[in-house]
């Protein structure tokens, strides 16, 4: 294992939390989207465009260089700067990044960013719609793949929950009650997409997508965008919110494939998490909250297990048992998450996770004394993860 630094825990923090409106938002493009949720961060923070010589975001992933794009929108002329392709590990990874910069004397304050149009580009017309996706066609593998019914993420994602399943006899039910905790978080926060409340015979009876998968079990298709600010802890007590520590983060990047050993029920949040934990000077028992990333309900259920909020194999009976509820042993997603709340691949996890932090809650939302919460990141062809250990100041 590596030997995690500790220096940069509690050096730097997050001092600004935005995002753009959520769902269905025709004709605003992703650079669009992210410009408002990135003007909506700097707001939080006090802070203009003036103030910001760092830039780390993504975007549509066939735009060239896309933090110039937003670079130019903004008209920000940046010290560091770097468009991020690990798809949903990328934006947690974007707030470690922001760190090792700042440390490096490279930046000062940097602001970390997703937009998406995924709502929008799905349905622009039938083909697009037809394939399920706004990403460019020449991203996808075509030889050896749709021809035997095998399309892309909720398929590879299919076959980890199934190989679960089989191994520790793990229920759809149990799925189920990952879904129905995070509409129960939904219907509590204003700006979720969905906000119709969700049953067990609901999640049940949904159509079924690739097994064993329902409608409940994948994320949303929306337009969307959130953003952060990250500079020093010693420049954020002059600013304008409560900021919120960096305490440590890792990443575990099993790219031998997701289909190489175990890696479909052993993910790479073990060594993320692993390393996350050392550099915080913290383990399981210590996180207050999490915030996973959800593409599917699977993948929530193994990042538990491997982050040791319990055992492996144990992820069933976890989720079943009420812990991801707000009084739960772990309260999980609390904004909704990319289930309910909408897919702007793990940005939003980590403008929940600050909030949270932030105490700018409500009782029905807010996590009771919660002082430590953990974020999570999941991508690229199913294998990267970051991970992100936040503190109140």
């Amino acid at each position: 294992m590596i030997e995690p630094s500790t220096h940069l825990r509690d050096k730097y923090a997050l001092v600004g939390a935005g995002h753009s409106r959520l769902g269905k938002v025709p004709g605003v493009s992703a650079q669009g989207l992210l410009e408002e949720a990135m003007l909506n961060a700097l707001d939080d923070a006090g802070l203009t465009t003036q103030d910001v010589d760092g830039l780390i975001c993504r975007g549509p992933d066939e735009i060239y260089t896309f933090h110039q794009v937003m670079g130019e929108r903004l008209g920000i002329d940046a010290s560091f700067s770097t468009t991020l392709t690990n798809g949903g590990a990328s934006q947690v990874m974007g707030v470690a990044l922001a760190a090792m910069a700042i440390d490096a004397g490279m930046a000062s304050c940097v602001l970390v960013g997703y937009g998406r149009d995924n709502w929008s580009r799905v349905h622009a017309n039938k083909e697009n719609h037809m394939r399920g996706s706004g990403r460019p066609q020449q991203m996808y593998g075509m030889e050896f793949g749709p021809e035997f019914g095998y399309y892309g993420a909720i398929a590879a994602h299919g076959f980890g929950a199934q190989r679960h399943m089989h191994d520790y006899g793990t229920t759809r039910e149990q799925f189920g009650a990952i879904s129905v905790a995070f509409r129960n978080h939904a219907l509590n926060n204003p700006d979720a997409v969905m906000k119709k409340p969700l049953t067990m015979g609901d999640y049940l009876g949904g159509r079924m997508i690739v097994e064993p998968f329902s409608l409940f079990d994948c994320s949303l298709q929306t337009d969307a965008a959130g953003a952060v600010v990250v500079t020093s802890a010693e420049r954020a007590k002059d600013l304008r919110q409560k900021p919120v520590l960096i305490k440590g983060f890792g990443t575990g990047n099993n790219i031998s494939g997701w289909f190489n050993g175990n890696n479909m029920t052993h993910t790479g949040a073990i060594q993320s998490g692993k390393t996350a934990y050392a550099m915080a000077g913290v383990g399981p028992e210590d996180i207050d909250y999490a915030q996973i990333y959800d593409c599917f309900t699977y993948m929530v259920l193994v990042q538990l297990e491997d982050y040791g909020f319990c055992k492996k194999g144990e992820g069933g009976e976890f989720v079943a048992s009420g812990a991801l509820a707000l009084d739960g042993a772990m309260p999980t997603n609390t904004s909704g998450g990319q289930l309910s709340e909408a897919h702007v691949e793990g940005m939003l996890q980590v403008v929940e996770g600050v909030r949270q932090l932030q105490g700018i809650y409500g009782p029905e939302r807010q996590v009771p004394k919660a002082e430590i919460g953990l974020v999570s990141g999941h991508g690229g062809n199913t294998v990267c993860e970051s991970t992100l250990i936040l503190g109140a100041a």
